[in-house]
């Protein structure tokens, strides 16, 4: 009998919190969000578990939805041979992470949808990605592949058991080669400046020297590799590769903000490329890549000045608060690719649907200046929008700009999915705050507070301190305990938020987080597990040391220990952060375009640590009445490019919290200690003195 014959059945997914669960709370198909029941389901039917992973914003898994999920027959087979389970990868990135590896050991590659079939133990013995509807381009049907895995599972259940045991088997394998350094083996000394410059010579060999960024089709914005490459020439002469770090950093992202990877009219970047060229995206919008993106221009602005930088940080931010905003103030998860049933429908153009917004004359105008064509550069004769240069008539492009965005806001748009990610909204927390200051927009560092008094509020357990992945519409999601960048990430954004506004609740609160990592995350041996000790089982526990379009846990988790040691946390913070840094060194040598953020926190030990303590007088503002910093101290020790450097700021005093503690302030003036690699230079009341002593 069909599960869902009976329509009386509760649907299992019409309490899910997760927006992509409630894309499929319709489907005939019978599904169960993960958990312990699902395998008893299976063990009391006899019949094996069909796992399905993707994620709100994904289009394929929008396409295998439409062909397959919503397809009555392929759900009849579905619900008569398997129980079937659906799983959004961002709200369980440890289901995600342990299934993915299944899938690219059995496929040699993975992404999303992801599809794989688990035995009553919830071990892996068959897998794959999209699947279509019918034999396509040398893939089986969907149809196919139910039919075939259920026959096998019938009468053949040692092979099941066979398959099962040698893909365990190989992962446990594959787990114990991990390019780390094997625990017991002498470690070896952290590099200095001039390996972070050799590092920067082997990106050189994948680098695009026309394009920008680095590899082939598709291309991914290279946000923690930008943030390496921007720390390399901070360094200068020391790394010995500064100008070719900038050179690389600088050409990547002039042509991805040029190009079609970013939103022309209302600002943010896509997921990715297409092509080589950043003309084409995929048109999903994602908090993370956002929140680092703006960091990194941020950072580029900072060190040279570049009016297109800083274009990129205001239009980024904008778009975060405008469109990613939550109601309860958190930042919602991405913007789907698809509006009106297509991919990227609510974004291109034809240039008479410009003329018709702008008229002839200055539809023309701006067909010209964006690249729109009759032949179009997208699918049938459209065309995502380019700024290859600069316009020659500001006023005009603005004008224009203006009407296309209110003309697009009355297309369909693309759905939102709503849901706050703690270590993507940590990220966004660090970059708004940052950004805030450093160009004074206000509005920008209360949406970091706010973002970060949320969390601290709602994600976090008031008993224990441990965070909740996410939440949605200001109900925590408990079934969903935060993983290692979770902590570590919300750390990171705290540590940054202290340093901008003085205030000590962020920096206790990261101190708090930060002692959960060491505490439940550690390996034992300097590295560092995703989910921590007492996480719910399965089959394995995950750990990836890699940076991907994120920073893995593990170099997050070591990047904030070694800001938070500066700042004058706990001492076994920095010793914490070195050990996890030199178990990654094996594969950060091997791999510097996967461990720029591992390589970041390397060069912020490589130059210091760089520490300023701006000390006030007991009625000195730290933050003005303009909410932005107030002491010109502060605001020449934010705009330092040195790798790692930290601020505190606030009164001095015994009781005062780290840096700031037993100095007095001089003349009862504002005054900065400036300090590099354990050495302090004497303190100063002047700014251009404390800009020339940080370079």
């Amino acid at each position: 009998m069909d599960l869902r014959d009976d329509r009386t059945v509760p649907n299992r997914l019409a309490d899910a919190l997760s927006p992509y669960l409630l894309q499929h709370a319709d489907n005939p198909v019978d599904w169960w969000p993960w958990g312990e029941d699902v395998f008893a389901e299976a063990r009391a039917r006899d019949v094996p578990v069909l796992l399905s992973v993707g994620y709100a914003a994904c289009h394929w898994c929008h396409v295998m939805a439409h062909e397959s999920f919503e397809d009555d027959a392929t759900a009849d087979a579905m619900n008569a041979h398997f129980v079937n389970v659906k799983v959004d990868r961002e709200e369980r990135p440890d289901v995600d992470s342990v299934y993915m590896a299944a899938t690219q050991a059995l496929t040699g590659h993975g992404g999303w949808p992801m599809t794989v079939f688990l035995d009553h133990d919830g071990r892996a013995f068959h897998a794959g990605t999209y699947f279509p509807p019918e034999p396509r381009h040398g893939m089986p049907s969907f149809g196919q592949v139910l039919a075939g895995v259920s026959h096998t599972w019938t009468t053949n259940r040692p092979l099941v058991r066979a398959a099962a045991d040698q893909l365990e088997a190989a992962l446990a394998r594959h787990a114990g080669m991990a390019p780390v350094l094997p625990v017991g083996e002498p470690a070896p000394s952290l590099p200095g400046a001039e390996e972070l410059g050799a590092a920067v010579q082997r990106l050189v060999r994948d680098f695009d020297p026309v394009r920008g960024g680095f590899g082939g089709a598709p291309k991914f914005p290279p946000s923690l590799v930008l943030a390496l490459l921007l720390r390399a020439h901070a360094l200068g002469p020391r790394a010995g590769a500064g100008p070719e770090a900038l050179r690389m950093a600088a050409w990547t992202m002039e042509q991805m903000a040029r190009g079609g990877l970013y939103d022309q009219l209302a600002g943010g970047f896509a997921r990715y490329s297409v092509d080589a060229d950043w003309v084409v995206p995929h048109f999903e919008k994602m908090l993370y890549d956002n929140a680092l993106l703006l960091r990194a221009y941020l950072h580029w602005w900072r060190a040279t000045g570049d009016p297109l930088a800083r274009r990129v940080v205001e239009e980024t931010a904008t778009f975060l608060l405008d469109e990613l905003r939550t109601a309860e103030g958190g930042f919602a998860s991405a913007l789907d690719a698809d509006s009106d049933g297509r991919e990227g429908a609510f974004a291109v153009w034809t240039p008479d649907e410009l003329v018709a917004v702008l008229g002839p004359h200055d539809g023309t105008w701006a067909a010209a200046q964006c690249g729109v064509t009759a032949t179009g550069t997208f699918e049938h004769g459209t065309s995502v929008l380019q700024r290859r240069t600069e316009p020659d008539d500001a006023a005009r492009w603005a004008r224009c700009r203006a009407a296309l965005l209110a003309a697009r806001r009355r297309r369909p748009q693309p759905a939102r999915d709503d849901k706050v990610v703690t270590a993507w909204n940590g990220l966004a927390i660090a970059a708004l705050a940052e950004a805030g200051a450093l160009l004074g927009r206000p509005a920008w560092l209360d949406a970091a507070r706010g973002c970060a008094s949320l969390l601290l509020d709602l994600h976090r357990d008031p008993a224990t301190g441990r965070l909740v992945r996410v939440s949605r519409g200001g109900v925590a999601a408990h079934h969903a305990p935060g993983v290692l960048e979770d902590h570590a990430d919300l750390a990171e954004g705290l540590l940054a938020l202290h340093q901008v506004t003085g205030e000590l609740r962020w920096f206790d609160a990261a101190q708090e987080l930060l002692g959960l990592v060491l505490a439940r995350f550690g390996d034992g041996a300097g590295g560092f597990h995703d989910t921590a000790d007492d996480a719910p089982a399965l089959v394995q526990r995950p750990v990836d040391p890699t940076d991907g379009v994120t920073p893995a846990g593990w170099s997050a988790a070591a990047h904030a220990l070694l800001t938070s040691a500066a700042l004058g946390g706990p001492p076994a913070h920095r010793e914490a952060a070195e050990a996890a840094l030199t178990r990654l060194l094996p594969l950060a040598r091997s791999a510097p375009r996967f461990t720029g953020w591992s390589w970041a926190a390397l060069a912020a030990l490589a130059a210091g640590p760089v520490q300023v303590a701006v000390v006030l007088p007991a009625d000195a503002p730290v933050v003005g009445p303009d909410g932005l910093p107030a002491q010109p101290l502060h605001r020449v020790a934010l705009a330092s490019t040195s790798p790692g450097l930290v601020v505190a700021v606030g009164p001095a005093g015994a009781s005062a919290p780290g840096l700031l503690r037993d100095r007095p302030s001089v003349a009862g003036q504002p005054t900065a200690y400036p300090c590099r690699g354990f050495v302090c230079d004497l303190p100063t009341a002047d700014p251009e003195a404390l800009r020339r002593a940080l370079g």
